[in-house]
């Protein structure tokens, strides 16, 4: 990890606002890991960009392209975006646009268990309540 003050390895300089593990961040004090990666995934527009660039692979997407694909996002906060997913080592340009490294190509096959998760506790909140109104959902596991 470069020095936030100095820039990194690559010359580029680092983004002091990303979110990284060991540094205070959103929900933990402490800077756990997990809650890093959530402080910068639950950023605005973030996650978009990130499933942008997984469904443009193998083929990088300019800032033009990623623009139109993110229909309602500011060139401002988009700028922003890809330079604190830089900084985290998610994305890097390349000669044809962005496109996400190795690391973030892993941290979109983690997510695929969570995207499964989270259909499956969709379609659980569209039944009807099975239980009585005063009963908790705490034993009820979304299956």
């Amino acid at each position: 990890m470069g020095d936030p003050g100095n820039g990194d390895r690559d010359g580029s300089k680092s983004d002091t606002s990303t979110p990284r593990p060991g540094s205070p961040v959103r929900g933990s004090s402490t800077g756990r890991p997990i809650m890093a990666l959530l402080d910068l995934v639950g950023r605005r527009w973030t996650l978009r960009i990130i499933w942008e660039l997984n469904q443009s692979e193998p083929k990088p997407l300019t800032f033009r392209g990623l623009q139109e694909r993110c229909e309602a996002m500011s060139s401002s906060v988009l700028n922003h975006r890809l330079r604190e997913l830089r900084s985290a080592r998610l994305i890097d340009t390349t000669a044809g646009g962005y496109a996400l490294t190795a690391t973030g190509a892993d941290l979109v096959a983690s997510l695929e268990p969570a995207l499964a998760w989270s259909e499956r506790w969709a379609r659980l909140l569209e039944e009807p309540a099975a239980h009585s109104p005063g009963e908790s959902e705490r034993g009820r596991a979304v299956k």
